[in-house]
């Protein structure tokens, strides 16, 4: 435990380093005789989610990157907003959380992704991780040109979020984790199978109706071959 917290305070400290360096090397261009905005770095950052892996504690017989998820939990939680609202009396934007989703995991750019059961392994270490993620939120959208700070805001910081959207983009991330470990085990890689148990426990425990509309009609085909899915039509 000691060990966890001495890294989430290396963390910490990474991200303050890097902040300053960052700051030194912002360039500055003319706007029409306007306040000077920076040279912003905010994309540069975020293309580099490539290459953050997610499972880092785990043999993967598939590897999968952090930007790659945000499309998928993304999708997945445009459709469950579509899915409540048309089915069980929903109103939601579902333009809004799907592109909320995008940016759900955009912090991993500078923290890395901390695997699940460290995150919660304790008390202690939640909180100092959830103190570098906010951190981290603030961090990225300094990088943005001023006027754009506050529509980023909206998208980045997790508190910021409308309590419906938050729901939504949560259950569409545990259903994404869900499939990953399907996905591996359908490849015979045991190391996912207690968390597929956990995660589906999770997801049948799950109150929201549009959670089990997903899980009824649209998973069970994702198990198919692509042969399998051309038979479905």
């Amino acid at each position: 435990m000691v060990h966890l917290i001495i890294i989430c305070g290396w963390q910490k400290i990474l991200v303050e380093e890097s902040v300053k360096i960052r700051r030194k090397n912002l360039l500055t261009v003319k706007n029409r005789g306007e306040k000077e905005i920076m040279n912003s770095s905010f994309y540069a950052y975020l293309s580099r989610l490539r290459w953050i892996k997610r499972w880092g504690l785990k043999r993967n017989a598939h590897e999968e990157n952090v930007m790659e998820h945000s499309w998928e939990v993304s999708v997945i939680a445009h459709l469950l907003a579509l899915i409540k609202n048309k089915y069980f009396e929903g109103k939601l934007d579902a333009n809004a959380i799907a592109t909320a989703a995008l940016y759900h995991d955009v912090t991993e750019v500078i923290t890395g992704d901390l695997p699940t059961p460290i995150k919660y392994h304790s008390e202690q270490i939640t909180t100092a991780y959830k103190q570098i993620e906010h951190q981290a939120e603030t961090e990225l959208i300094s990088l943005l040109p001023d006027k754009l700070q506050v529509d980023f805001q909206q998208l980045i910081q997790h508190e910021k979020l409308p309590a419906g959207h938050e729901e939504i983009i949560k259950a569409a991330d545990k259903i994404s984790a869900y499939l990953k470990c399907q996905a591996e085990l359908k490849a015979g890689n045991r190391e996912f199978e207690m968390a597929a148990d956990q995660i589906i426990k999770l997801l049948e425990k799950s109150d929201q109706p549009e959670v089990a509309f997903f899980m009824t009609h649209f998973v069970p085909s994702c198990a198919l071959t692509l042969d399998g899915l051309m038979q479905t039509h």
